[in-house]
């Protein structure tokens, strides 16, 4: 029996890139619009939130947005007022005390930039992304955004958080990236790729991300055929993590799915 109530996918940013950056070696010259997205799951034993998207703080002041994103092939991304996730989770009837559990896919920016809101709560992430963050040379990462005192729980290999949301490790993209499966209380599952496929296309097609650990796209294409082989043999829907058609396809908030 699931222990999942509730799921909202949450836009928390938009950035425009080259297609390339999802696509290895594909699109290069084309520029896409990609959601920044978080994703909320109420169960019976706590709140959980996947992803906590930029550090709006270093794109509101000049000085850290050039500091932060000068050298980055893209610009910073637009976060509107009403898109971060203290006013997402506002617009529900929550603070951000609210959630009790945040699940890190992984460390890159736009994942865990977010972290300063949620100092309360216990932070998972794979132990292998924490210790791969740190390499000098490490790219997508801001050190200062995971840097803080947290309340660290380091993981390994795949692990249930609650009875219905599943933990799934696919590396490739980053040293310790994690997927989630989250089981709903009605319909088909959902299989949260987080950045292991950023668009459709690299399902359909096994695509790796632009970005893979020691640029070898080995892992990384061994997660995507993972991710889908699961997929298939419990009936879930993958969720790509940076495809705009597909977040605005299945778009819902303020309401949720159940």
């Amino acid at each position: 029996m699931t222990a999942v109530r509730r799921f909202w996918p949450l836009l928390t940013g938009i950035y425009h890139y080259d297609k390339s950056i999802s696509t290895r070696n594909i699109g290069t010259g084309t520029i896409i619009e990609a959601p920044i997205l978080a994703y909320l799951i109420e169960t019976t034993q706590g709140r959980i939130l996947y992803d906590v998207g930029c550090d709006y703080r270093k794109i509101d002041d000049p000085v850290l947005r050039d500091r932060c994103y000068g050298a980055l092939a893209f610009p910073p991304p637009a976060m509107p007022a009403d898109h971060r996730l203290p006013a997402r989770l506002g617009a529900l009837g929550l603070d951000a005390r609210d959630i009790d559990l945040v699940f890190l896919g992984h460390l890159h920016f736009d994942h865990a930039g977010g972290l300063h809101d949620f100092a309360h709560a216990d932070i998972h992430v794979h132990a292998a992304e924490r210790a791969a963050a740190a390499e000098p040379g490490a790219r997508g990462y801001f050190t200062d955004d995971f840097s803080a005192a947290y309340r660290w729980r380091l993981q390994h290999g795949d692990y249930d958080l609650v009875p219905g949301v599943t933990a799934i490790e696919t590396p490739g993209h980053t040293a310790g990236h994690m997927s989630m499966l989250i089981e709903l209380p009605h319909g088909a599952p959902i299989l949260l790729c987080g950045d292991a496929a950023d668009l459709t296309e690299n399902l359909e097609h096994e695509i790796a991300p632009g970005l893979c650990y020691r640029d070898d796209e080995t892992l990384a294409l061994a997660s995507i055929r993972a991710l889908k082989s699961r997929a298939c043999a419990c009936g879930a829907i993958l969720w790509p993590n940076h495809d705009i058609d597909f977040f605005r396809a299945h778009d819902c908030f303020p309401q949720h799915l159940a």
